[in-house]
């Protein structure tokens, strides 16, 4: 009788595990406590995607490891680059689904937005990713794929110390991070690690809508800085803007924000705030948020709507934003005005994904009237 064959087991991948769990995998794989060090520093220092590069490994220990682990990234469903240098990747994960990550060099630095889910759930009804369902949460290994992926295409193996294009991290991407907090952390403490992709934690921002029961434990367990989406000053317009609002109300949110670990003046609060047309443009508007930040040591980052297809917004016009900024200037506060980037290549959060999926029936819907 011809002997059956069974199916291959599939090669667990090494990335996304910290030091801990790669310790107990090699433990357990029975090699030497000092092979995990070696691994560490081949797989987030040197970004090794094969282990075919680990030199410092006898060949028989990495054929060893090859047969049943993998170092492999997401696949890159599409690159584009936009005109103002602006990169942006559709990155597709093992079981066909995506997500964005996009990468903004400025003159004094380099940020790279990571996503930290596939779709949202917020519904936030300005954002293009909040017409896509939540699909599911990323693994750690898919968080920090993202960032090996930039440096990949950066050329910045090993982790260079100086003269980085990618500086900056941003949770900005497609959801909402604390939705997905524990593999955000096993991530970030991978890429903060001095000795693997070495990002100081002063250089990441979590942005969140505000899921008020998890900020404290965030800025104890992470100490990253802390980005708010506010987005309105009313609680009324906030609700149909961010629905999370309904059950984490202003108040409520400014009040963690207040009690924020480690906010100070030289490490403030960002508040997110995009500007629409008629919705939250005014000067009173502009005079609320002043009165709602009282005791935050905060800055705020005004961004113009950037328009998708189907989009029930409109940006708000230079003036207006000129005016709503120069009355948070007065105030004390910082509020530049981002300028849009790659706007060509669709890279506000969630548009190129979204120029191949249908969009929810709700975001097709007109919004009731604020």
């Amino acid at each position: 009788m011809p002997t059956e064959t069974l199916p291959r087991k599939p090669r667990r991948s090494l990335v996304g595990l910290g030091r801990e769990a790669l310790a107990a995998e090699m433990a357990e794989f029975g090699a030497e406590p000092f092979r995990a060090r070696q691994l560490w520093h081949w797989i987030y220092h040197r970004g090794a995607a094969d282990f075919s590069a680990m030199t410092t490994l006898s060949k028989p220990l990495r054929d060893r490891l090859a047969g049943r682990y993998d170092l492999s990234r997401p696949a890159i469903s599409r690159a584009l680059t936009s005109s103002d240098g602006t990169c942006k990747w559709l990155l597709r994960f093992a079981d066909g689904e995506e997500v964005e990550t996009v990468h903004i060099p400025e003159e004094e630095r380099g940020t790279l937005c990571v996503s930290s889910q596939v779709g949202c759930t917020l519904s936030c009804s300005f954002c293009r990713t909040g017409t896509q369902r939540l699909v599911r949460n990323l693994t750690a290994e898919e968080i920090v794929g993202q960032v090996m992926i930039a440096r990949d295409a950066l050329g910045e193996w090993p982790s260079p110390r100086d003269e980085r294009q990618v500086t900056n991290i941003v949770l900005m991407g497609m959801g909402e991070p604390l939705y997905n907090y524990e593999n955000i952390a096993a991530a970030l403490r991978i890429v903060m690690d001095p000795e693997g992709l070495s990002i100081s934690r002063r250089k990441i921002t979590l942005s969140t809508s505000g899921v008020v029961p998890m900020i404290r434990r965030c800025g104890e367990e992470l100490a990253v800085n802390l980005a708010v989406s506010l987005h309105a000053v009313r609680d009324e317009v906030r609700d149909r803007l961010v629905p999370l609002n309904r059950k984490y109300p202003i108040a409520e949110l400014l009040k963690a924000c207040r009690l924020y670990p480690g906010a100070s003046n030289a490490r403030r609060i960002t508040f997110e705030y995009v500007m629409l047309k008629g919705i939250n443009d005014s000067p009173g508007d502009a005079r609320e948020l002043v009165r709602l930040l009282a005791d935050i040591p905060a800055k705020v980052n005004l961004i113009p709507f950037n328009p998708w297809p189907g989009a029930p917004y409109e940006c708000s016009s230079d003036a207006a934003i000129k005016a709503f900024s120069d009355i948070v200037f007065a105030a004390g506060y910082s509020a530049p005005v981002r300028r849009p980037r790659g706007r060509d290549i669709f890279a506000a959060c969630g548009q190129l994904k979204s120029a191949s999926l249908r969009p929810r029936r709700s975001a097709r819907l007109p919004l009731p009237a604020l």
